[in-house]
């Protein structure tokens, strides 16, 4: 890894931890992501109860926007996702809606890892006694199709704070503003 694409801690801090009151450690780190820029990854731990979160930070922001990539080559699936724990996504042609919440975290991925990660959400979900199976059967065999690139679909992220994106450097997305 070449100095410009290492990741650097720039501080550490403590708070108090939201499930058991504890210290939570806090270390923000920069990292320069190729074709991107600089973004900052906070980790929060406590090692009393082992409480985590993770968040992903721009060091500038866009402003308000949607983005919008459409996934239609298997090479599309590997574009690099910067997610923010406020971030709105949707796969219309899947039927997914994932919403921000108190828990929901950042991270950076891939969209074939976006997709891996709502499979197993679904996996979980239908392995409830309650679950409707023929419509789980049915959301999965549409899921496993994304995964092995059998069909094509479109990622749309809401970010009201613009701090998310999309990479490919062979695609661009679409960016279009949100309105408040």
């Amino acid at each position: 890894m070449n100095e410009e694409t290492k990741i650097r801690e720039i501080a550490t801090y403590t708070s108090k931890c939201p499930i058991c009151g504890r210290d939570l450690v806090i270390k923000d780190y920069r990292y320069n992501i190729p074709y991107y820029g600089d973004i900052i990854i906070s980790v929060a731990k406590c090692e009393n109860c082992g409480f985590r979160h993770t968040d992903v930070l721009t060091i500038s922001n866009g402003g308000p926007r949607r983005i919008i990539y459409r996934v239609e080559e298997p090479e599309d699936s590997n574009a690099l996702l910067i997610k923010s724990s406020t971030c709105r996504i949707e796969i219309p042609e899947l039927g997914v809606t994932i919403e921000p919440g108190t828990y929901s975290q950042g991270y950076i991925s891939t969209i074939e890892g976006l997709i891996l990660d709502v499979i197993e959400v679904t996996e979980y979900l239908c392995s409830q006694e309650d679950s409707p199976k023929e419509k789980c059967h049915e959301v999965m065999k549409l899921l496993e199709k994304a995964r092995n690139n059998e069909t094509s679909y479109t990622v749309i992220i809401d970010d009201h704070l613009g701090i998310c994106d999309i990479v490919n450097p062979r695609k661009k997305p679409i960016y279009q503003k949100l309105h408040a």
